[in-house]
């Protein structure tokens, strides 16, 4: 049999299949519902419609699969079109790369979280000085209503509350992802008490420094944000190539797949993909750093 009336008969079959399975199911629903009518005296149809419970399934869906098991559902779908099981270990072998990337991603988002709440941290315990508290009892105030020492918080308080190396202990919680406004903090808690200076001031303007950084770091991811689009849409140009082969009937991956010549290209070409994406994302991230 030939490849097309292969696909054909696949695609036929697949279709039927498909008709059964919906034919089944709206039978059983129409069932369920006027089952529902009827007990219900005929009121209105209880339970969400048909589309929003298929939303509430797939946002479950997203909400349940780490974004690395999509590669590996995306290897299986093209395996089965392509009838060829390199697509499955390509999309295995993208699980650890794109959880490795899931990480990164979620690591930073927690530095940012915990440079936000420092920020927090720096203004109520200005706020806190200014209301004529004394330091203590205003970091520990601050530092219950900010969360801002984080992991360090019971022993920052510990030595706050029994007259310990406060600004040690600060130090020691900087050293958390994220949290490296805790050393200008221990800073100004020791001028305050060694010398008496105004620790309210020190505070504001440790707190504004802060900020401005953090602007300017958002303002710097922003104006990156085209470089790394681009960078993704060039990624994706492969993938283009190949729905646009397959909507003029070349098979491209027939002969990706299934030929000697193909399978180099394949290979060959996926390692100079992940090369240049690689290396425009290293650009990107110096440029962020820099």
């Amino acid at each position: 049999m030939a490849i097309g009336e292969t696909t054909d008969v696949h695609v036929s079959v697949a279709m039927a299949c498909a008709g059964i399975a919906a034919w089944l199911m709206s039978g059983r629903r129409a069932g369920a519902r006027r089952a529902r009518l009827l007990l219900a005296g005929g009121g209105a149809e209880a339970g969400p419609p048909r589309q929003e419970w298929v939303g509430a399934t797939w946002r479950r869906l997203r909400e349940r699969m780490r974004p690395e098991a999509w590669s590996l559902v995306a290897g299986l779908v093209i395996a089965v079109i392509g009838s060829s099981v390199v697509p499955l270990l390509l999309g295995a072998a993208g699980v650890p790369l794109l959880g490795r990337v899931r990480r990164a991603s979620e690591a930073r988002r927690a530095r940012e979280q915990r440079g936000d709440a420092v920020i927090a941290l720096c203004g109520a315990l200005a706020g806190e000085v200014r209301a004529g508290r004394q330091p203590g009892e205003a970091l520990r105030g601050a530092a219950r209503d900010s969360d801002g020492l984080g992991d360090g918080q019971p022993v920052v308080l510990a030595a706050a509350r029994f007259g310990g190396d406060v600004p040690g202990a600060l130090t020691e919680a900087a050293r958390q992802p994220g949290a490296d406004g805790l050393v200008g903090l221990a800073a100004c808690w020791r001028v305050a008490v060694d010398r008496g200076a105004g620790l309210a001031a020190g505070l504001e303007r440790l707190e504004g420094a802060l900020r401005a950084e953090r602007d300017q770091r958002a303002d710097m991811r922003a104006q990156l944000a085209g470089s790394r689009s681009t960078a993704s849409m060039l990624a994706g140009l492969p993938v283009l190539g190949l729905l646009l082969g397959t909507a003029l009937g070349a098979d491209p991956l027939h002969v990706l797949l299934h030929t000697g010549p193909g399978l180099g290209c394949l290979l060959v070409g996926g390692a100079l993909e992940g090369v240049g994406l690689w290396w425009a994302l290293r650009i990107v991230r110096g440029a962020e750093a820099a």
